[in-house]
């Protein structure tokens, strides 16, 4: 019973060392560094170093993310309803057991064993859902944290900033495989098959030693007891969370885009000439994620201050998608012949990476956000499931994506046995519009559904005082019982 005091007063308390802050961001990035290498290049492994065709390997990767998907409440349920003993905590031990094996499964992926078309696909197949529930489980647990790290929406809303920032970083370093590739491959001649299981080791193993930093970050809030209902019962305990479902659905319609990988239009579209300096289509790519992605990268650092000056979380989404859309047609019309066509975009698409790199801290402080609701309406606190959805949300979206994918790169007579600057002239003809004006698709959806999100900051402080006021209950209940006993 001493323990149960214990944390219900730290609870109360609820502030963010920002040490502790700095590790979880840290984590993330690490998480995402890691992340980024997989989700970026394993579509593109499977069809040009194992060479299966594009739409055989969307088929593949889509359907093996559609099961993905569906483990992923089972596992957020099954993380709601186990505590671990000797802590009394439920998600941070999850990061450290995880980390290590997971790291260990990327280079497995990413390894040519020789075997025939059959065999190369069962064998990714396999690795890739053992891979998957592993990371599924600490995704799960890393996001979680958001949401019982403090019982204040401003320190989870401080969070949510920081972990984007973390988010950024490890995608950033992620990014730099293809410039590492093509120096690795053009000046040194080493073979691709190498330089993507080199890659797997720094990016996907080194990666997650980095996460192992998020274990620093500590659960300040805490379900009291066991959770009594079914497992089905705990399930469906989602119905309550309006936020959560509407916002799962608004990322998943997003991914309906008509686009296939960055690296396609890249390696086959872009070369420019700058004096005698010629620049390819790996360093192209990582100028334009890095110049278009710079100022959404800074703003994050006044993201907090930002929200509140356009009136919120569900304004910064709105704001996101509307000048995405906007931004996406006139860059179109401006092209990418020339460099200073390409300088002229890349400081277009900066804009909107204002907005669009605060999309997922509002993603997270909303749904975290949502939590407290629902503990406040059935007395359950649910991160794991909600969380859970979010990797629902995004593994729903990168199948339908990898099956868009591999159908364009089909459609447009894509061919993975020649060299990607020797490609036809469709595919040629439709790398453009597809890279600039395909995720328009799923912007004009996504905004049909968060336009029914709720965003009440007086409902949330309303809903912070009574359960600060139903903990403070229970802790004068536990020091009652400490007593008489």
């Amino acid at each position: 019973m001493r323990k149960q005091t214990t944390a219900l007063e730290t609870a109360a308390e609820g502030r963010l060392p920002g040490s502790r802050l700095f590790a979880y961001a840290a984590g993330i990035a690490g998480q995402n560094m890691h992340y980024g290498f997989v989700n970026g290049w394993l579509f593109y492994f499977i069809n040009n170093i194992l060479k299966i065709n594009a739409n055989v390997v969307g088929l593949i990767t889509g359907i093996s993310r559609l099961w993905d998907a569906v483990n992923d409440p089972i596992v957020g349920v099954l993380i709601d309803r186990h505590t671990f003993r000797q802590t009394g905590e439920k998600l941070r031990p999850i990061i450290l057991l995880t980390a290590p094996l997971i790291g260990v499964l990327t280079p497995l992926m990413f390894k040519n064993w020789g075997f025939g078309t059959n065999g190369k696909i069962v064998y990714i197949i396999l690795c890739y859902l053992i891979w998957d529930v592993i990371y599924s489980m600490q995704d799960v647990a890393l996001w979680g944290m958001l949401a019982v790290c403090s019982p204040h929406s401003d320190q989870r809303a401080r969070a949510a900033q920081w972990t984007a920032i973390g988010v950024t970083a490890g995608g950033a370093v992620a990014g730099l495989f293809l410039t590492v590739k093509d120096i690795l491959v053009n000046n040194f001649g080493m073979r691709q098959e190498t330089v993507f299981l080199l890659g797997a080791l720094v990016f996907g193993l080194g990666g997650q030693l980095i996460a192992l930093s998020a274990g620093r970050i500590k659960e300040q809030v805490r379900d009291e007891g066991k959770q009594k209902e079914s497992f089905f019962e705990a399930l469906f305990v989602l119905r309550h969370n309006r936020t959560m479902l509407l916002i799962s659905l608004a990322r998943i319609l997003e991914y309906c885009k008509l686009t296939v990988p960055w690296q396609y239009f890249f390696e086959s579209q872009v070369s420019y000439k700058v004096g005698s300096f010629e620049i390819g289509g790996g360093t192209a790519q990582l100028l334009y994620g890095g110049l278009s992605g710079a100022p959404g990268t800074f703003a994050m650092f006044a993201a907090t201050k930002i929200v509140e000056r356009v009136g919120g979380m569900k304004r910064i989404l709105l704001i996101a998608q509307i000048s995405s859309i906007v931004l996406r047609v006139i860059s179109f019309f401006i092209g990418y012949r020339s460099i200073w066509q390409m300088l002229i975009v890349i400081l277009i698409m900066g804009l909107q990476g204002i907005p669009a790199n605060m999309v997922n801290i509002a993603h997270r402080s909303l749904m975290s956000d949502s939590i407290d609701e629902v503990e406040y309406v059935t007395g359950k606190r649910t991160e794991g499931i909600t969380f859970s959805m979010q990797n629902f949300a995004t593994k729903i979206g990168d199948a339908i994506s990898l099956l868009i994918s591999g159908r364009l790169l089909t459609l447009v007579q894509y061919d993975q046995y020649k060299a990607m600057t020797a490609q036809g002239a469709l595919y040629m003809k439709w790398q453009w519009p597809m890279f600039m004006l395909g995720p328009i698709v799923g912007a004009v959806l996504y905004l049909m559904v968060i336009v029914f999100v709720r965003d009440d900051p007086a409902r949330k402080k309303e809903v912070e005082q009574a359960l600060k006021a139903r903990r403070q209950a229970l802790v004068r209940e536990a020091q009652k019982e400490l007593a008489e006993s």
